[in-house]
Parts: structure tokens; C-alpha cells; sequence
């Protein structure tokens, strides 16, 4: 990989997981508290950035851990300032960015292999699938580093799962509307 293709790819990715993160944290996470006041939880219900992991590592593999990193972490100190250097911080930044990827690796291994490839149209239900197996582990390992209730675990499966089948709708609706400019 020549060093200015891994650039773009690091730009975009991380601009891409930021711009979500904000958009959930600033937009989305107010109007949630205003229609459930008394939601016990700081978990969004609708996660954008998991979306932007899970694809990110669907479309890149490996890469995308370090394609994500810079903006994962840039989204832990928007939200948690030096705090984003604790172990437990340190800890999600490292789950946000493996976990997807390990699970494309596992999924084609032990099943088989989901990734884009030029022979074969991509499995959306399977992408979404791996996501919605990310969004598992990534909820556990995440609630478990921090220390959270139970109850969140099922918070941030939600925020995950509907992250990721919303902006897979919103790609898919700007991809049919180039097309047809295109036509």
C-alpha cells in the first residue's frame, strides 16, 4: 500500500467516525433526552460511528483500524478531554477499533469471506449481520471496560445496531441518487 492511498484512507475514515460522533452526541443524543427524559443511560439509541466502524472494516479489513484510530480517539477526548487517557478510555478506543475487523476475519474463516471482492455482488444482510455480531461484543467488552449496568449493555446494542442500518440506508439512498445523476 503506497503511503498516500493509507493517508486518504485514514482522512476519510476518521473524518467520516468524528463527523458521526458529533452529529450523534450533539444532534441526535439531545432530541433523544427531550422524547425520553427518564432514559437512565448516556448511550445513544441511535449510533451513528458503529456504522462507520463496521463498514469501514468491512471495505478495508486490517487497514481500518488504523484508518479509524485517529478519529476514535479525537471523538474519546471531544467527549471525555484528558480523560480519554484513562485505562478504561484506552480500553474503548482499542475495542472500537478491533473488534469489527476481528469479526469480518472470523466470519471468513469460519464461514466464509464477506469482504468486497470484485466477483461478487456484497451481502448487505451479511454485513449487517457482522454488525449486528460487532455491536455484541463491542457493547460487552465496552460496558465491561467501563463498568457499567447491565441494563446499558442492551442501550448500546440498540444505538449499534440502529447506527449501523441507518447510515447503510442513508449510503444506499445517496448511491441510488448518483447513479441516476449519472444517467
Amino acid at each position: 500500500m503506497r503511503l498516500p492511498a493509507l493517508v486518504v484512507e485514514i482522512a476519510v475514515a476518521s473524518t467520516a467516525y468524528f463527523v458521526a460522533s458529533i452529529l450523534t452526541f450533539e444532534v441526535l443524543t439531545p432530541v433523544q433526552d427531550l422524547f425520553f427524559v427518564d432514559f437512565y443511560s448516556s448511550a445513544s439509541l441511535l449510533f451513528l460511528p458503529h456504522g462507520v466502524r463496521v463498514l469501514t472494516a468491512w471495505l478495508l479489513g486490517w487497514r481500518s483500524i488504523i484508518a479509524l484510530l485517529p478519529g476514535v480517539f479525537l471523538t474519546y477526548f471531544y467527549l471525555a478531554g484528558m480523560k480519554a487517557f484513562l485505562p478504561s478510555r484506552l480500553a474503548g478506543i482499542a475495542i472500537a477499533v478491533l473488534v469489527a475487523p476481528i469479526v469480518f476475519e472470523t466470519i471468513a474463516r469460519l464461514w466464509r469471506d464477506i469482504r468486497p471482492s470484485l466477483n461478487r455482488e456484497p451481502c448487505w444482510y451479511c454485513v449487517m449481520g457482522a454488525g449486528v455480531i460487532s455491536a455484541i461484543v463491542i457493547g460487552i467488552l465496552t460496558n465491561l471496560a467501563f463498568g457499567s449496568p447491565p441494563l446499558d449493555y442492551f442501550a448500546f446494542f440498540i444505538g449499534d445496531v440502529l447506527g449501523l442500518f441507518v447510515l447503510m440506508l442513508i449510503l444506499m439512498l445517496v448511491f441510488r441518487q448518483l447513479r441516476k445523476a449519472s444517467s
